[in-house]
């Protein structure tokens, strides 16, 4: 017996490993939860909760970090930085989070000795020092492409995989978990969220690479090269008004993951060096001829709007100076008449009503407007807030073909024309794709124009797909990441894409918009099949928008396109598109919306 226990002691206590064998060469250490001595390390940084080691014996293994935090809220308050020490404790793998990654930490350390003092301590430079970030793929569990359905097939917490720093992003910042880096001539690509964290690139190669200075998703690439910057070592605060494209001062600090991403803690807050300029778009430059060769469209999504908003007045400030008032406009997330009261009230006739009255107070048109009440609690969004799709036009130059508007639950149809049979109508609201969803407005429209021979007409469907709510860190255990209603936004992209189907079955030559916020990118199958089921075009493509301008919206890492313009063939011609990105350039404290608004013109005569 005695024998056993001393053998059993023995496999659970490993004596003078290094830094770099402790860490190994994947995701998991092999000594996880066994308890080590004889660890030699210099203190390359401290923090609240612990110190950074890094190791004396490098083993120059790209897969290994020579760096280990040590967890110990009391442990070295008499060590600092440049002190060598050794010292023991419990290999521990540590997340606050089952979606989150795994965290290589020594914990309940014990100082064993230290060796000398002063010793110099020499950041890493990211990309000179160290390999290259990886460009387009995170992991290799995501089968090459980190939108592929089905997501979440498999975990990095099981798989653990051998990292190969060289190919996968994520291989490449575990590689050097614990390590003391510096980004040179560091760039910011997206907005703090409210704790001052900031993602950035520094002068490393990378891919998507907008005008602007942020890095844009595209068709298997999710910019891996970009690293969030957390909350500073020496107790100061990252600022919150940092743009998107804003040259910072270099930055110096530990690699570390928590809160479901890889990150750089800081020794001190981040400068602002140089923002990019003009601070604002120019406003759109297409604008409505005023009969049916030039009719302009505009998108946007509101962001929550009810009569007491207090973005409104800007809202309708967007429409008139950079939108330049089109002829008609697609709203997304109108709200009901007293926006979260959760009571009884759906009508929006107010929301509407007063935006219009604000346009005109900005200069704009006296708006008409056109929606169909939700039933209660339906459709998702705020509670009490009853979001809904909802048209404004221009009545002098715009009006529904044979109105005849339908009811929250009654099913549109295409009929004989092609025409509608409710107009405007919702397509297939009591649909189990819609639950807890907005449904689509779909009306057909009639240019007034006494000189016309023959009368324009024209179809839009304005959407505004299922929530991403759900979705998993793309630096999460899950892989590929789980994009949260996925399954949802597939049924409805179906379901909307075979209506306007059966309008092009009965008039191939039918001109059709389909615009919103999809809540989806182009390259991920829900928009894929649309495109094939409805017949549609990608407007983008159609005019030539550069993949890396594609972008109305900024989150984490990525500025991406959550709002599409799709149309018919005869749509297509001769017709102009621009994104405005009057929220994405501009600091949090400024942004009116979470969304960009876009602009097209089109031909739609006869």
């Amino acid at each position: 017996m005695a024998s056993l226990l001393k053998l059993l002691s023995f496999a659970l206590t490993a004596s003078a490993l290094t830094i770099g064998e402790i860490n190994g060469n994947k995701f998991l250490s092999a000594y996880n939860g066994q308890t080590v001595s004889n660890v030699s390390g210099i203190v390359t940084a401290k923090g609240p909760d612990g110190l950074w080691l890094r190791s004396t014996a490098p083993d120059r293994d790209d897969k290994t970090s020579e760096s280990i935090y040590v967890f110990g809220r009391t442990f070295g308050a008499n060590l600092t930085v440049g002190d060598e020490i050794v010292v023991g404790g419990r290999v521990q793998e540590f997340r606050s989070n089952k979606d989150y990654l795994y965290l290589t930490e020594l914990s309940s350390p014990t100082l064993q000795e230290k060796v000398s003092t002063g010793n110099k301590v020499k950041p890493l430079v990211i990309g000179k020092d160290t390999l290259d970030p990886p460009t387009e793929q995170y992991s290799s569990l995501d089968g090459g492409d980190v939108f592929a359905v089905p997501n979440n097939v498999s975990l990095v917490s099981v798989a653990n995989p051998v990292l190969n720093p060289k190919k996968y992003g994520l291989d490449f910042w575990e590689s050097l978990t614990g390590e003391l880096v510096t980004v040179r001539k560091p760039t910011a690509v997206a907005k703090p969220n409210n704790f001052g964290d900031t993602w950035v690139i520094g002068d490393w190669k990378v891919t998507g690479k907008n005008g602007r200075g942020g890095l844009t998703m595209t068709d298997r690439d999710a910019n891996p090269e970009a690293i969030i910057i957390g909350t500073p070592l020496d107790g100061t605060a990252n600022p919150k008004n940092t743009k998107l494209g804003d040259s910072l001062e270099e930055i110096s600090g530990v690699v570390t993951y928590a809160f479901g991403f890889y990150r750089i803690l800081p020794s001190t807050a981040i400068k602002v060096v140089k923002s990019r300029t003009p601070a604002l778009p120019d406003a759109t430059k297409f604008v409505s001829a005023g009969k049916c060769d030039g009719v302009t469209m505009g998108a946007y999504n509101v962001e929550n709007l009810a009569p007491a908003s207090a973005h409104l007045p800007k809202i309708a400030e967007h429409i008139v100076t950079y939108l330049k008032s089109p002829d008609l406009l697609f709203l997304q997330e109108i709200q009901d008449d007293n926006g979260p009261t959760n009571d009884a009230v759906v009508s929006a006739n107010l929301t509407l009503t007063t935006l219009i009255s604000a346009i005109a107070s900005a200069g704009g048109p006296a708006y008409a407007y056109a929606d169909i009440d939700p039933v209660d609690d339906q459709d998702g969004g705020q509670p009490g807030g009853n979001i809904r799709v909802a048209y404004l036009y221009k009545p002098s130059l715009l009006r529904l073909y044979k109105p005849n508007a339908g009811g929250s639950l009654d099913a549109n149809e295409v009929l004989p024309g092609p025409t509608l049979k409710f107009n405007p109508g919702r397509i297939d609201p009591s649909n189990a794709a819609w639950t807890a969803s907005r449904k689509p407005l779909v009306a057909q429209w009639e240019v007034i124009d006494a000189k016309a021979k023959k009368a324009a007409t024209f179809f839009t469907v304005n959407v505004h797909f299922g929530s991403k709510g759900g979705s998993s860190s793309l630096h999460g255990d899950a892989r590929p990441p789980v994009n949260g209603g996925v399954d949802d936004r597939l049924a409805q992209a179906q379901l909307t894409g075979s209506f306007i189907a059966s309008i092009l079955a009965q008039d191939k030559k039918a001109k059709i918009a389909s615009a919103g916020d999809y809540n989806e990118f182009t390259f991920v199958e829900p928009l894929e099949q649309f495109v094939k089921i409805s017949g549609l075009k990608d407007l983008d493509k159609e005019v030539g928008i550069k993949d890396v301008e594609r972008y109305t919206y900024l989150f984490d890492m990525n500025a991406q396109q959550l709002d599409h313009l799709f149309v018919s063939k005869e749509m297509a011609k001769k017709a102009k598109y621009e994104h405005i990105h009057i929220n994405t350039w501009v600091d949090a404290a400024t942004m009116i919306s979470d969304h960009d608004p876009s602009v097209a013109r089109f031909d739609v005569c006869a």
